[in-house]
């Protein structure tokens, strides 16, 4: 047995074959106990046996503990340890009588698979459209913002359904539309202040927003069936499609250490207070990997770059809230969301499309923004480009009737749904790109204007609308009509 040597810092790790004179001798004594030679008649009763293979056990890992004035084992262990009895552990660890009150600045070994845990909670700071969550094997119910959830808790999505939950860290983790995720571990450190936490990931899409981690045992997973993705500070998602049983694992920022979920959890938790230890694979910012539950972790992949809109100024005045995206190399497909925020943290639509080009439907007047990505033959999402949009439904109805006999012409116009004043401008001419107008009236208030002695020809019009609100002009035009005057 292998005993580490406890550091000169409260609560930190510890590095093992560190010691000094008397600490050796120490843990000498203690390795004798723990391999005293059997003896002679009992190797002799099992000698016919062949021995069985063992696996390697893994070598005790420990933190250091710098003691205060008047410190007690008894009460070193009922602050720091699972189980307060175990202060006879550190007694016999640290060769170190049970009733002793110790001076300030004695190293003591702690175990770390021993250390006590406090639980923490997340709260939900955005939902939008369906979202349910329960604890354990309750039935679900609707999840709200404001809602804190913790261990045990489950979280589900519909179609356009979102959730974001905020970690006590100020970590940020969104599940997307038709997911599923399960919190199992969220919790931290008492000795250290370190966190654990553990995601599981059964079904949709989770996008985690990680705070730096502050400490080196730091843990923050998102396990799927195909993958553990593991990170200390990072921006990145994690897909995971049940058909396909694949898992997508795409960086924005940072790095991400994946391995198989095959190998089960405990490979990938190491006791509180020990830091992750490193992965198959090591997925950088601006890369990807694919793989399917069973099988050896996908290679890194380069994203495809974010691509572009067409008319980014675009108002959104339309029946329907729609964009068009200027066609990226290599991608097989596209992705458009639409949130109420620019970090994408609180979504309301979600669009996968073979074309490049989104059509959301109705959506409320208000300030959006709109996120679009590429996806490439992989299926991994490249990097996004974030667009702000305004929607501002107005609409505009115009005619125009000629009166009976003459050749003077009445035109009238509409709005609809327009919440502020609101201006018109009554364009005329000779040719459809109206380029040289023989009418132009501007600052027109009412709904109809009529034009008198028209000589006869072919005449285009269009009437525009125009607001100006919080330091923004807002303009929409009725399609160019025409109308013929004969002689």
């Amino acid at each position: 047995m292998t005993v580490a040597v406890a550091g000169v810092a409260r609560g930190s790790l510890v590095s093992p074959g560190r010691r000094s004179g008397a600490w050796l001798a120490a843990a000498g004594l203690l390795a004798m106990t723990c391999f005293a030679p059997v003896s002679a008649s009992a190797q002799a009763s099992h000698a016919p046996r062949a021995p069985k293979p063992r696996a390697k056990a893994a070598a005790p890992a420990y933190v250091s503990y710098l003691t205060h004035a008047g410190d007690t084992l008894y009460e070193i262990a009922g602050r720091y340890l699972r189980d307060p009895s175990d202060w006879a552990v550190l007694s016999r660890l640290n060769h170190v009588p049970a009733p002793r009150r110790m001076p300030a600045g004695i190293a003591l070994l702690l175990p770390a698979d021993k250390l006590k845990q406090e639980q923490e909670s997340a709260r939900v700071i955005a939902t939008s459209g369906p979202a349910e969550h329960a604890f354990g094997k309750n039935p679900y119910v609707p999840l709200a913002e404001g809602t804190t959830l913790g261990e045990g808790d489950r979280v589900r999505t519909g179609d356009n359904g979102f959730v974001t939950l905020e970690l006590p860290d100020g970590s940020h983790v969104t599940v997307g539309q038709n997911g599923l995720l399960d919190i199992g571990t969220l919790r931290r450190t008492t000795l250290t202040g370190a966190g654990d936490r553990l995601l599981e990931l059964r079904n949709g899409e989770v996008e985690s927003q990680v705070t730096h981690a502050t400490k080196k045992d730091d843990r923050f997973q998102i396990r799927s069936p195909s993958v553990v993705a593991g990170v200390r500070g990072t921006r990145f998602k994690v897909a995971y499609d049940g058909g396909a049983q694949t898992t997508a694992v795409q960086v924005l920022d940072g790095a991400v250490g994946v391995d198989p979920a095959a190998l089960g959890a405990r490979a990938f938790a190491p006791p509180p207070g020990m830091p992750l230890q490193a992965s198959a694979q090591l997925v950088k910012a601006r890369f990807g990997s694919v793989t399917q539950a069973g099988g050896a972790i996908g290679g890194p992949v380069e994203l495809l770059p974010a691509p572009a809109l067409t008319q980014p100024a675009k108002v959104q005045d339309g029946k329907t809230v729609a964009f068009d995206l200027v066609p990226a190399d290599r991608a097989v497909a596209y992705r458009v969301q639409i949130a109420r925020d620019a970090d994408q943290l609180d979504l309301i639509r979600d669009r996968r499309l073979s074309e490049p080009h989104a059509d959301f439907g109705d959506l409320a007047d208000g300030t959006y923004f709109v996120r679009i990505a590429a996806i490439d033959a992989h299926g991994l999402e490249g990097l996004p480009q974030v667009y702000a949009f305004e929607r501002r439904q107005l609409g505009l109805a115009a005619s125009a009737t000629q009166r009976a006999g003459s050749r003077d012409y009445e035109f009238r116009w509409f709005v609809s749904r327009a919440t502020v004043q609101t201006r018109f401008r009554f364009v005329l001419a000779s040719t459809a790109d109206l380029r040289h107008p023989l009418v132009d009236r501007t600052d027109l208030s009412g709904g109809q204007l009529s034009v008198s002695d028209l000589p006869p020809g072919v005449y285009y019009w269009t009437i525009v609308a125009e607001q100006f609100e919080n330091g923004r002009f807002y303009e929409k035009s009725s399609a160019v009509r025409s109308f013929t005057l004969a002689r």
